[in-house]
């Protein structure tokens, strides 16, 4: 697990991936903090995260599109099947990988509150409360992104499924509002990712909501072990 997990983060600089992921959530991010925060010149950093997290939509396929296409596309998938690792080993590797990128991208992001003390006395548990919750809604997209990329060996396609995916759990909450049934509304609350980070920015720290964006994450890995498991044996 350890030797996969060292080979794609060297992946992630020896090719142009790490490097264009890095510039577009850097580039992206301190554009949006310039124009809900600077511009506004106010301390609030709720209203940045939550753009943010839309545009996770795009960002994080750009990290997990080529996860497990590029072994299918070079035909080196089958010399991680049959590695002396197990299916579940692989998988973690291949997500801490990601996980590892992404977070280290969005922790360079805490030095945007370094100005905000100019506009105010910066809010703290609000603010780390909604970067805990960012990491959290990152780390689940993330998860999703690699079982997309674990069914096909089309990158485009795996980015389109992707995006196609999160952009459905983050507009259930605005859709949510527009249905009568309560049942159908119940159910859709349930699922919704946007209406659980709402709890991070008054600087609660819900576990419910941790649980549930952690469990999130651990069904679509172990949906990603079971693709394998089934490509394995066929």
């Amino acid at each position: 697990m350890l030797a996969i997990y060292k080979r794609e983060m060297r992946a992630y600089f020896t090719t142009p991936i790490g490097y264009i992921f890095i510039a577009v959530f850097l580039a992206v991010s301190g554009f949006l903090f310039g124009i809900t925060t600077l511009q506004s010149q106010t301390s609030d950093v709720s209203t940045y995260y939550q753009i943010l997290m839309f545009a996770y939509i795009i960002l994080i396929p750009l990290l997990t599109m080529k996860t497990f296409c590029e072994e299918r596309r070079t035909r080196t998938e089958q010399l991680l099947l049959t590695a002396p690792v197990s299916l579940t080993g692989m998988v973690m590797a291949k997500f801490l990988s990601a996980l590892t990128m992404f977070a280290s991208t969005l922790l360079v992001t805490a030095i945007y509150f370094v100005p905000l003390t100019e506009y105010g006395e910066l809010n703290w548990p609000r603010a780390l409360g909604s970067m805990l919750a960012m990491f959290l809604i990152g780390m689940t997209f993330i998860a999703i992104g690699i079982f997309v990329s674990s069914l096909t060996e089309n990158q485009f396609a795996a980015a389109v499924g992707t995006i196609g995916i999160l952009f459905a759990l983050l507009i259930v909450a605005a859709v949510n509002s527009l249905i009568d049934s309560y049942a159908v509304r119940a159910v859709l609350s349930w699922i919704s990712i946007y209406s659980r980070y709402a709890y991070f920015t008054y600087g609660i720290f819900d576990i419910a909501a941790v649980v549930y964006y952690v469990s999130i994450c651990a069904v679509f890995l172990f949906l990603s072990v079971r693709v394998f498991e089934k490509r394995r044996w066929a």
